[in-house]
């Protein structure tokens, strides 16, 4: 693999609305991200992504742009995003902007041009099908419920929009659209953007001719995703991209991806990729059912295991993972991937080194390096997120009580990562001197920042220490290029893996509150890490207490 700049980075993901509001309106913004950064340089991080901070109608939080080329007053000026990266600049950090590029705004200028002249230049910009009355062009089903079609204000035709009716999707077979994409990337990297994390993107190739599918729910709908494993050739138009934009400036970009072949995984992420990286999301997909989150089967540790090995298996030495344990589109992961009633501490420490130690890009998303957890969410009324309010209606629909189907929507709502960074134990959690746009999670005044800095022993802390032997000239060729390797695969809530590179390092994580044991094929020279003051070791035989994670030299 051709060693590259980014390799041995750390990456922190801002969600720009809920990270700290600068002017008391309730909304995080740029400079209140600026006023951020020298917490972030403390932690160790290199890499920035932006959530979407471009001018929207925020149907979907942003993910709908009316504007490429303009910062959304509500999180700012031009002025703050290019002292942003000035700034970050200046403390050797990159900033990545979220390219949403399979859809925009209904509010766009294209969109409103093709409702002028459906027939004209902008008509083509966009999927458009003559209106036949009581009969929809496809039966497909949007990813937020519904079908993806509607109609095209004030004409006879229907518009295809994937995900929100607010977000129709361009039309990538048209070769003007990809040069508006690509002139528009190429006028941020000019700017000293250092790259991208690209959404949705597996969703610009449609299988073409349109057609129906067999119905997957009572609705007489199916899943996108059907006809996404019939689409052929997204290679083209990533490649395309790629050429023309983020290689002539060796910019670092990560996708969105989804259901990709395992053949295509050199393609994607292979030396000469379409990307620089991809992120895991095996864990964050396990369990789906098609038929909705009601039906959903949790995690358990083996699984989580099993997930993460099977992903680290499949990549190889092929190229590089992006490694999270939530974003902004899943609930927190230390309420997700450890065992009920088991959250504190000592698991959250657990979970982030074994995440962390995993080959690859590790990303952080705001509030995880302080183990931020679930909402208690008391009413749907308390959620904003247009998916959790589908979900929450699906489950209602298969015959679920209202009670119910909360506790469903609570637990897996995109809101649960979107409540405001927890800052300090002050009103609003520091976020803000005026009335949050999201309910703060009540538990703010024991989790927060400015306690766990002053605190050696903190979430925070220990995070911190990750970042660091991450970086360290001693062990940075192993943590950042060394064969990873299952150990003790089948024992039951274990989850160990080595690291081999010019160093040989153990990870070992005990994945329940009762104790276990393991035996190591030879002397311990060093512990890099430990979540608890002391080791249990008889010889080379170590108990370990519950939750106990070890980062071993051999």
């Amino acid at each position: 693999m051709t060693r590259k700049w980014w390799h041995d980075k750390v990456a922190y993901q801002i969600y720009p609305k809920s990270f700290y509001d600068s002017n008391g309106d309730g909304i995080g913004d740029l400079p209140g991200i600026i006023s951020k950064l020298d917490y972030l340089q403390d932690l160790g991080v290199d890499i920035i992504w932006l959530s979407p901070c471009y001018s929207s109608p925020l149907a979907d939080q942003g993910y709908d742009i009316s504007d490429y080329y303009k910062i959304d007053p509500r999180f700012g000026t031009m002025e703050d995003m290019d002292r942003l990266i000035a700034e970050a600049k200046k403390r050797n950090m990159y900033i990545l902007m979220d390219l949403v590029v399979n859809h925009c705004s209904d509010e766009h200028e294209w969109f409103q041009k093709a409702c002028e002249d459906p027939d004209g230049k902008y008509g083509n910009f966009f999927y458009l099908r003559e209106k036949k009355e009581g009969e929809l062009p496809t039966n497909w089903r949007s990813y937020f419920g519904g079908p993806v079609w509607d109609d095209l204000p004030g004409t006879n035709k229907q518009y295809l929009h994937v995900f929100h009716k607010k977000q129709p999707d361009l039309n990538w077979e048209n070769p003007e659209v990809r040069e508006e994409v690509y002139k528009n990337i190429n006028w941020w990297l000019d700017k000293g953007l250092g790259g991208f994390r690209i959404d949705a993107i597996i969703n610009i190739k449609k299988a073409l001719p349109f057609q129906n599918y067999e119905p997957d729910r009572e609705d007489g709908l199916c899943s996108i995703k059907t006809m996404l494993k019939e689409a052929n050739g997204v290679g083209k138009f990533l490649g395309e991209m790629r050429d023309r934009t983020f290689k002539k400036y060796d910019a670092f970009s990560v996708g969105e991806v989804f259901d990709e072949k395992p053949e295509e995984i050199p393609d994607f992420i292979g030396d000469d990729g379409y990307f620089s990286s991809m992120f895991d999301f095996n864990e964050t997909i396990f369990g789906q059912s098609q038929k909705g989150w009601y039906d959903a089967k949790p995690i358990t540790p083996d699984d989580y295991k099993r997930c993460c090995f099977e992903s680290q298996k499949k990549i190889g030495d092929i190229g590089f993972l992006s490694n999270i344990i939530e974003n902004h589109d899943e609930p927190r992961g230390v309420s997700r991937y450890i065992p009920d009633g088991d959250c504190f501490d000592k698991s959250k420490k657990m979970l982030a080194a074994l995440n962390f130690m995993l080959r690859g890009l590790p990303f952080i998303y705001q509030g995880q390096e302080l183990g931020m957890e679930n909402m208690s969410f008391h009413s749907i009324d308390e959620i904003d997120d247009i998916s959790t309010l589908d979900e929450y209606q699906v489950a209602l629909d298969a015959g679920l009580s209202q009670e119910e189907a909360l506790k469903v929507a609570s637990r897996y709502s995109r809101d649960n990562a979107r409540t405001p960074m927890q800052w300090s134990d002050e009103e609003n959690a520091g976020f803000t001197s005026g009335t949050p746009w999201l309910k703060v999670n009540p538990n703010y005044t024991s989790i927060n920042a400015a306690s766990q800095l002053k605190d050696p022993d903190s979430v925070r802390s220990f995070y911190k220490k990750l970042i660091a032997l991450r970086k360290s000239p001693e062990y940075k060729e192993t943590v950042v290029y060394g064969e990873l390797t299952p150990l003790w695969e089948e024992q039951h809530n274990l989850m160990a893996y080595s690291r081999k590179g010019d160093k040989t390092l153990y990870v070992i994580g005990n994945y329940q509150r009762e104790e276990q044991s393991v035996t190591l094929p030879g002397a311990c020279q060093k512990v890099l890490l430990n979540n608890y003051p002391d080791l249990q070791a008889d010889g080379n035989t170590i108990r370990l207490y519950g939750y106990q994670v070890l980062i071993l030299e051999m």
